[in-house]
């Protein structure tokens, strides 16, 4: 079995996991969640979106997020990427004193127009101006697809639609691309034919994989991206959220189930599983106080 010796968790609960969850948490919660996060070992770290309040209410403050993290960060070196949709959010996260950032685009139309109200091709655009002042700062870009292995709208996607979505957020300079099965829809046979298919274009060392455990398959299609050369697996602590655009998704896999994994497996990861523990812990009483 081809198997890395190592794995990087890029941890996205604060973000993608929190934005989905029906209690808003304060920029002190939320910051202290990502400093146990920290302390267990994780060194990618999603700290946030800076969206409209209006659309997602529970990223409301995420810059007050991010200069509190910055603030109590030791000396170790972790990476806080944070979610920017335009270049207002981007001067957002500048001034928050954000050295990654990320931008989020889709291989459906339908689900861009719904996440995002714009279709891929003004979303790239979009993303286009934002990479280019986002380089000019000194600051590195990771890039999301979403849907990559099935859409609540419009069903089954095609691998090469995939493939071209990646390619354009590539050809824009994004370090990483992170392909995400939205939906929690995937299999093992259907990740890797759509790994295969974007790895025609990008080396798998650039791509990460994202998947939601909605049919509880997400491990099985973390070993089959694993196995065709990815190293980097996106995952929340608790199996956080969701997505607000994707009816019927449940959380991410959990960060707590990958590493369980990993270890069974061999590979290493550089988290200790019982810290981890504690910040699941900690979050999910935040979330169940009144």
């Amino acid at each position: 079995m081809n198997l890395p010796a190592s794995v990087k968790i890029v941890e996205v609960g604060p973000r993608d996991g929190l934005q989905n969850e029906a209690r808003a948490l304060s920029p002190e919660v939320r910051a202290e969640l990502i400093r146990l996060l920290g302390e267990a070992g994780l060194r990618a770290i999603e700290i946030g979106s800076f969206t409209s309040e209006k659309w997602i209410p529970q990223m409301a403050g995420s810059g007050e997020v991010l200069r509190r993290v910055l603030q109590m960060r030791g000396s170790e070196k972790i990476s806080y990427p944070a979610l920017v949709p335009n270049l207002r959010g981007l001067e957002d996260a500048l001034a928050a004193g954000a050295a990654e950032i990320a931008v989020f685009a889709a291989a459906s139309e339908t689900f861009s127009r719904s996440n995002i109200n714009c279709g891929i091709a003004e979303s790239i655009a979009r993303f286009r101006a934002v990479a280019e002042r986002a380089r000019a700062a000194g600051v590195a870009v990771r890039g999301y697809v979403s849907c990559a292995l099935g859409c609540p709208y419009e069903g089954e996607i095609a691998p090469a639609e995939v493939a071209r979505v990646a390619r354009m957020l590539h050809t824009l300079g994004c370090y990483e691309i992170s392909l995400g099965d939205t939906i929690g829809a995937g299999t093992p046979d259907a990740a890797a034919a759509m790994l295969e298919c974007v790895c025609a274009d990008i080396p798998a060392a650039q791509l990460a994989a994202h998947f939601h455990d909605t049919r509880g398959r997400a491990l099985e299609n973390v070993r089959a991206a694993l196995q065709l050369g990815v190293r980097v697996v996106d995952s929340a602590v608790a199996g956080l959220g969701g997505c607000p655009y994707a009816p019927g998704a449940s959380g991410n896999l959990a960060t707590e189930k990958l590493v369980g994994m990993l270890d069974e497996l061999g590979i290493a990861h550089g988290v200790d599983a019982e810290k981890l523990g504690r910040a699941g812990e900690y979050i999910r009483a935040q979330l169940a106080a009144s």
